[in-house]
């Protein structure tokens, strides 16, 4: 064997069973790809690494959140020691600390400015040092939380989702222009102001850390079929006072507490608008920071109107109303001598918890009083 393959290589015939004539060409091509392969990983990583937006990073900048539409949760703490914390709960409900509805309108607000932050300028060098100082003293911490995939490719394959913690910024205050922001990324010592394209002012109200800011102003939120007693008291008036039964959404009963007697002799048409009436009934502001005299004096008053509803499951809701009182010789639209506000009263709301205020615009469609059932009734109040 060794004779027959030396007599073909002396004769320059190609040895078939020589590799030779196959690796030269093979190691050419490899040689091509792997100096094609270095100088895209080098493009890639001059890329990666390229300063963008002017001399800073992109990530020292980067305050926007791209997409909120996968954000899950917000966390909000100041220098006080007070902290909010804002958790999705389905696409268009929110809930604040665990304890109460989020306001839908506030947190939509806020998650426009997330997606909508722009960057308009790094601090000037001299103020640098004073903003940093601000930023540590006086600032909002924000802490923003996404649903993210451990595999994603390009939006198309999402796999293991799971939540994540993906930005982290303080919100200072106003710039001298009144409308920029002086933001700064965790973990970078270069400050910036921010705005919001198109919008004149400043930002830093809309990430408020107080609890009262972001609750949702809703007393009643019940839907006829899920009511199944109401009991209204009326305290100047008690004889309007009464009760609806509501056992099956149609055979309605009504009776007067008063007197306790039934009444039989109603019309179910307004019964249903009544009931119908309970399935948004907001107020108008928090009353919680009135010094404790003022709060007692409100709360130890006759009560004006006291509501009670019981839900289907046996729930019940109470809202205490209060006159609120007004100073002397003042007049109605008619010209008669009224001793209390005509548009606004105080109520204890949430289990008496929370002191707010209401307007008689939207409590008189729940405030009808017991002839006002009646057949022919007329009575608004």
């Amino acid at each position: 064997m060794g004779l027959f393959r030396t007599s073909f290589v002396a004769e320059g015939i190609p040895d078939k069973f020589s590799n030779a004539h196959i690796a030269q060409p093979f190691m050419k091509k490899n040689r091509f790809i792997i100096i094609i392969v270095l100088i895209l990983l080098s493009l890639a990583l001059f890329l990666v690494l390229k300063p963008r937006s002017g001399t800073y990073g992109r990530g020292l900048q980067d305050f926007a959140i791209s997409d909120t539409s996968n954000v899950t949760k917000i966390f909000l703490s100041d220098k006080q020691n007070r902290s909010i914390t804002l958790t999705r709960v389905n696409e268009g409900s929110w809930r604040l600390n665990e304890k109460y509805s989020a306001r839908k309108d506030g947190i939509d607000i806020l998650l426009k400015t997330m997606l909508n932050l722009s960057v308009n300028s790094p601090v000037a060098k001299a103020a640098r040092n004073n903003i940093i100082r601000m930023l540590a003293a006086k600032s909002v911490k924000v802490e923003v939380y996404q649903r993210v995939y451990r595999i994603d490719l390009f939006g198309r394959l999402q796999l293991f989702s799971h939540e994540k913690l993906t930005k982290t910024y303080y919100v200072g205050d106003v710039a001298q222009d009144n409308i920029g922001t002086f933001m700064i990324i965790e973990g970078s010592d270069e400050p910036f102001t921010t705005y919001l394209p198109g919008f004149r002012g400043f930002v830093s109200s809309r990430y408020t850390t107080l609890e009262e800011d972001w609750r949702e102003h809703i007393i009643f939120h019940h839907r006829l079929p899920d009511i199944a007693n109401i009991n209204v008291a009326f305290g100047d008036i008690p004889e309007w006072s009464f009760e609806i039964d509501n056992p099956d959404n149609h055979g309605f009963k009504l009776k007067s507490t008063f007197s306790n007697q039934s009444v039989i002799d109603f019309d179910t048409t307004k019964i249903i608008e009544f009931l119908g009436s309970f399935a948004n009934v907001r107020f108008e502001a928090f009353l919680n920071d009135l010094d404790k005299s003022k709060r007692d004096s409100i709360t130890s008053s006759k009560p004006f109107y006291n509501i009670l509803l019981t839900d289907r499951m046996g729930k019940t809701q109470t809202i205490t109303t209060f006159k609120k009182l007004i100073g002397p010789d003042k007049k109605d639209a008619g010209g008669n001598l009224v001793n209390y506000d005509r548009e606004r009263m105080y109520a204890l709301v949430n289990d008496n918890k929370d002191l707010v205020l209401v307007q008689f615009f939207v409590f008189d469609r729940i405030l009808k009083p017991l002839p006002f059932f009646l057949k022919g009734g007329t009575t608004g109040k």
